[in-house]
């Protein structure tokens, strides 16, 4: 626990309270301005960034260097190839990075950045399209330009004006604007998001199939109409599934047998020593295809209250078996 000989003695909680709300009503108002300032330039380079048959080559200095990784990041996740360059590494060789197919967006608060201003002339020559995302229409960036996002701010949060804050924070809202107005541009879905992150649980979610999950082989429970229930019951103990299907000599499933079906049963006094698979099986039975995604088998599963459900192949024949258990260790749900 900090002591309060630790407390900065300009420390007033009242006051850091009211510093941070104010804050944030400064790039509140920033962000709003922001809003007002986008006109035509604005769908230009969304575009422009559409016909590139290349990449889109993110570069800044600073704090506008660690949201320009951000946007970099973005793009890339939402359908757009992009990159971070640094422009001091790109006077030392990283220009090479740099293809005749790409565009590049630049960003710098003054313009005026002078690793960013000392390639452009170089960027001019290789015939580049140049974007500047810039507080400043009068600087060097964006003089040199093809287009001309104008992201300035009245002032920073920062009480002496000076630190980088929502300057920053309005480079990040348009960078996060572009993205946005070009994944909805290109089409952009989930499924498209899901296979950028596949580590993701939204990724495991709408890449991940019934197939990669299920039970197969001699894992699946399964018995022939004729069976025994004794040898029914094994069947179900030995594979340790609460379920086991009922087949016929081609795989194809007959009906299912479940531990309630058997205490229901035992409820009614049935002789368990006859009764055979097919006299005390459930018919037509909840299945699902093995290229079904898991998050539908998910679905499906809490629609009709049951824990398991038996997946067939393309021939429909009896392939697996899958319950909640499996799509939890997968993380499906």
């Amino acid at each position: 626990m900090t002591s309060q000989k630790s407390v900065g003695s300009n420390f007033n909680a009242e006051r850091a309270i009211r510093m941070a709300q104010e804050t944030l009503d400064i790039e509140a108002a920033a962000l709003l301005r922001l809003k007002q300032q986008l006109g035509d330039s604005f769908s230009q380079t969304v575009a422009l960034m559409l016909n590139v048959t290349g990449r889109v080559v993110v570069m800044g200095m600073g704090k506008s260097g660690h949201i320009g990784r951000k946007i970099a990041a973005t793009l890339a996740s939402t359908g757009t190839p992009a990159l971070f360059v640094h422009p001091a590494e790109a006077s030392h060789g990283d220009l090479g990075m740099i293809q005749k197919s790409d565009l590049v967006l630049a960003i710098s608060n003054s313009g005026e950045s002078a690793e960013l201003t000392a390639i452009l002339p170089v960027l001019k020559r290789l015939g580049v399209p140049l974007v500047a995302m810039t507080g400043q229409d009068d600087s060097s960036l964006a003089r040199y330009a093809d287009l001309f996002l104008d992201c300035r701010v009245e002032k920073e949060a920062c009480p002496l004006n000076l630190a980088p804050t929502a300057s920053t924070t309005a480079q990040l809202a348009l960078g996060d604007a572009l993205a946005v107005a070009l994944l909805d541009a290109r089409g952009f879905k989930a499924e498209d998001f899901a296979r950028s992150h596949p580590g993701g649980a939204l990724g495991r979610k709408l890449l991940t199939l019934v197939s990669d999950v299920m039970r197969s082989g001699d894992q699946v429970p399964a018995v022939n109409p004729e069976a025994s229930l004794i040898n029914l019951m094994r069947e179900m103990s030995a594979k340790g599934l609460g379920v086991a299907a009922v087949v016929d000599e081609q795989r194809h499933v007959l009906g299912i047998f479940t531990d309630g079906d058997l205490r229901r049963l035992v409820e009614k006094g049935t002789d368990l020593r006859t009764a055979t698979a097919e006299q005390v099986m459930h018919r037509s039975p909840t299945t699902i295809a093995c290229h079904t995604l898991a998050a539908e088998a998910a679905q499906l599963m809490e629609q009709r209250c049951i824990t398991s459900v038996l997946v067939l192949d393309a021939q429909g024949s009896l392939c697996g078996a899958l319950n909640t258990n499996d799509l939890m260790r997968a993380k499906v749900i």
